[in-house]
């Protein structure tokens, strides 16, 4: 246990506690938030994939159907009215490259409820305002869509009205809801965010559809086997340098007794007692 009291000084303390602690924070926090990030990527990718297969169903059913049932990316329709003078636009959008604004009407079902619809992108004139928003189509509409989940809201980015038109940072249905002045309907979606409809490519109001996200997991799968790496190697590496340091002590002690007898002086020998006093009165005298 000698050997090992090197350990207990200040600087291998402080070593120790923080390998200790980057190895914790990789097994519990790094690698388990690149991991579900990875889980969730997948459980999307998928939600996404099954909808473009799968038949639409009516708003309607997924209005009245399980509030806890993970409704995003289903494709839906639903048969009512765009409500007259209800367009919101959505600021900080980006279409082909360019900035753009995302462009949000209220929907009202043949059964009276109301609905947001993101009716799609459209260029910003001259990268900075809004052009002319055309006003969807009167009269009844059958739409074709995707639920949605909201957005939510920014704090420090409150509504407003600028270049004509009612203007936000988000697609929220409470926010747009209170923009309007109307009790939009939130869409079930599985979560704590109400949901809206996301119009398809060619359909009755539609501007350039909001593209599908890539159904790519991304990297967060090997980054999260990464940091469990990370986690496994720093102690490894620890126990290396502890190793090491007990060799090169092993070694030192070693060496040292070599040095010393080969270094060390013969001893003096006494001089007689002729010798002393040949010295002090002179040989020859």
């Amino acid at each position: 246990m000698r050997k090992l009291t090197f350990l207990l000084r200040p600087s291998w303390l402080i070593l120790a506690v923080i390998v200790v602690a980057f190895a914790y924070l990789c097994f519990t926090v790094l690698a388990p938030w690149q991991l579900g990030k990875n889980t969730s990527t997948e459980h999307r990718n998928q939600l996404i994939a099954d909808s473009v297969q799968a038949d639409p169903v009516t708003v309607n059913s997924v209005l009245d159907g399980d509030p806890s049932a993970h409704t995003e990316w289903r494709k839906v329709t639903a048969s009512g009215t765009y409500v007259p003078d209800s367009t919101v636009l959505v600021r900080l959008r980006h279409l082909d490259g360019a900035p753009g604004y995302a462009v949000l009407d209220a929907f009202r079902l043949d059964d009276g409820r109301t609905l947001l619809v993101d009716r799609g992108l459209v260029a910003a004139v001259d990268g900075t305002r809004p052009p002319v928003i055309a006003a969807p189509p009167a009269g009844p509409q059958r739409l074709e869509a995707r639920v949605r989940a909201s957005e939510g809201v920014v704090a420090d980015k409150p509504p407003s009205t600028q270049d004509g038109y009612r203007q936000v940072y988000t697609v929220d249905t409470g926010q747009e809801a209170t923009v309007l002045g109307l009790p939009l309907a939130p869409i079930p979606t599985g979560t704590d965010k109400g949901g809206y409809l996301q119009l398809a490519e060619g359909q009755p109001g539609a501007f350039t559809p909001s593209p599908l996200p890539q159904l790519d997991a991304g990297p967060y799968l090997s980054y999260g086997l990464q940091w469990l790496a990370f986690g496994i190697m720093a102690p490894l590496g620890l126990g290396y340098f502890v190793v090491a340091e007990m060799r090169a002590r092993r070694r030192d002690r070693a060496e040292t007794p070599a040095e010393t007898a080969t270094a060390a002086p013969s001893a003096p020998v006494a001089p007689t007692t002729e010798a002393r006093l040949a010295d002090r009165y002179g040989r020859n005298r």
